[in-house]
């Protein structure tokens, strides 16, 4: 199932979240209930303090849309030098991520359950993250959905502020209209420069997690891209 990450709100600003309402296993109540308190972070209207957080310093990535959380925990599982910051509304998801996190023992993971937007906009701090990750987000396919995409002009740009000199803006998508449509948006934008030799896509990285989802895709005949881009300036 693709991350639905946005909403619509009252500030007039057109936001792409769609609310799921899911029913909660046993085991995610459970792990709400318990593990939240120790990795869960409550909305606050200022930006947080990271070495606090996590009670070290470390770099920094930030996955928008973890679903129900397997990909990221696998790539914090791997990455026990660097601390990882997972945005999510769906509370079942972060029931999910929270229960694999507690399995694999990860001590290098915080979630937040709120809109995306709002957190990246309020609670990040300038130049503090070494990597943004966004993986099969919706891509609103219908034409007169289009304002709803995450991937706009003005999101780019936030995301840009956020990133430190040198940091990673890494987007995986199955759908290739829109595929094309972020490397249009993002070109207009002084500070990003594409990590493909030909400035369309790369290749699946190595480092990137497998998942469901894409396995799913594939068996359906549906072809990836990642879409790689460093900050520069």
């Amino acid at each position: 199932m693709r991350n639905n990450i946005w909403k619509s709100c009252s500030i007039g600003r057109v936001l792409s979240f769609t609310p799921r309402r899911g029913r909660y296993t046993k085991g995610q109540k459970k792990a709400l209930a318990k593990l939240w308190p120790i990795m869960g972070i409550e909305y606050q209207n200022k930006p947080i303090d990271f070495t606090c957080e996590f009670g070290r310093q470390a770099p920094v990535v930030l996955e928008i849309g973890f679903g129900m959380g397997a990909s990221l925990v696998n790539t914090a599982s791997a990455n026990p030098n660097k601390n990882f910051f997972g945005i999510e509304i769906y509370k079942p998801g972060v029931g999910a991520c929270l229960a694999q996190a507690q399995e694999a023992q990860l001590k290098n993971l915080r979630l937040v359950c709120h809109d995306a937007v709002e957190v990246l906009d309020i609670m990040i701090p300038l130049d503090s993250l070494q990597a943004v990750q966004i993986f099969f987000p919706d891509p609103w396919q219908k034409v007169r959905h289009h304002k709803r995409r995450i991937i706009q002009e003005s999101f780019l740009k936030l995301v840009l502020q956020k990133l430190q000199l040198g940091g990673i803006l890494h987007i995986v998508s199955d759908w290739k209209p829109y595929v094309e449509y972020v490397l249009i948006e993002i070109s207009s934008i002084d500070g990003y420069q594409n990590q493909s030799h030909n400035n369309t896509w790369i290749q699946r990285p190595a480092c990137r997690p497998y998942t469901k989802f894409e396995k799913k895709g594939e068996l359906c005949g549906h072809s990836i891209w990642d879409l790689m881009f460093q900050r520069i300036k």
